[in-house]
């Protein structure tokens, strides 16, 4: 099991916003992770990442607890995060963008090379300014460039956002080829359709607690939706 999530708590100041969630992603797994805005789906992401201080709980990643880690020594571990509005460097160029998140660890090292197979798109712009690129070869560099940390699993938080329909189908067809590579992704999203699409599994999030874990295909015509997420 490339992540599991045991009894995790996150509180903000004396506001306690995530509640004993519990959550496992196999490798070669998407888990959706869906709710609300205000449900607790990014502040869960931060919390696993290392980014939250007030977080506790027992947080695994293939196997090794890393619970009291800071995020920096989580990243080393595998845990590899992508924010929300495909954040990256705009002043460095593609290849610069990833060489500085570049790490090997065991056998699989990811490398430009390997970056540049998967999306080919980035190959061809290697040499041009991540700023000059469009939201989606920004997102697919965000994708890439956690990947040059080697990591177990990639947590996502709100990858579609701000994003043209063309380009989110780009992100389901990345998603799915994430997945023929035997990463682990947690893909927290407020997009259900787009999430359910490229999801092997989905957990529904309320108040900030996990309140159903379905398969996504049942998800689809799940009650859950309209309970849930009020559609």
């Amino acid at each position: 099991m490339s992540l599991a999530v045991h009894g995790m708590n996150v509180k903000y100041g004396k506001s306690h916003v995530v509640f004993d969630l519990d959550v496992t992603v196999e490798a070669g797994e998407v888990l959706a992770l869906l709710g609300r805005n205000g449900a607790g789906k990014t502040t869960t992401i931060k919390g696993i990442v290392g980014l939250l201080p007030g977080a506790s709980g027992a947080i695994h990643v293939a196997g090794r607890d890393v619970s009291s880690w800071p995020a920096w020594r989580r990243c080393r571990a595998g845990i590899a995060y992508v924010p929300s509005g495909a954040r990256c460097f705009p002043n460095l160029t593609v290849d610069e963008n990833l060489d500085i998140a570049g790490r090997r660890n065991g056998k699989q090292s990811w490398d430009r090379t390997r970056v540049f197979d998967l999306f080919p798109k980035l190959g061809r712009l290697s040499g041009n300014l991540a700023g000059s690129l469009s939201g989606g070869e920004r997102q697919m560099l965000a994708v890439g460039r956690a990947l040059m940390s080697n990591p177990q699993c990639v947590l996502f938080d709100e990858p579609t956002e701000g994003l043209a329909p063309v380009v989110i189908q780009e992100l389901i067809t990345l998603m799915r080829t994430l997945k023929s590579t035997g990463v682990a992704v947690l893909l927290a999203e407020q997009n259900h359709q787009m999430a359910l699409r490229c999801s092997d599994r989905a957990a529904f999030m309320e108040k900030g607690r996990i309140v159903d874990v379905l398969p996504a295909d049942r998800a689809v015509v799940s009650d859950v939706l309209h309970r849930v997420l009020g559609i």
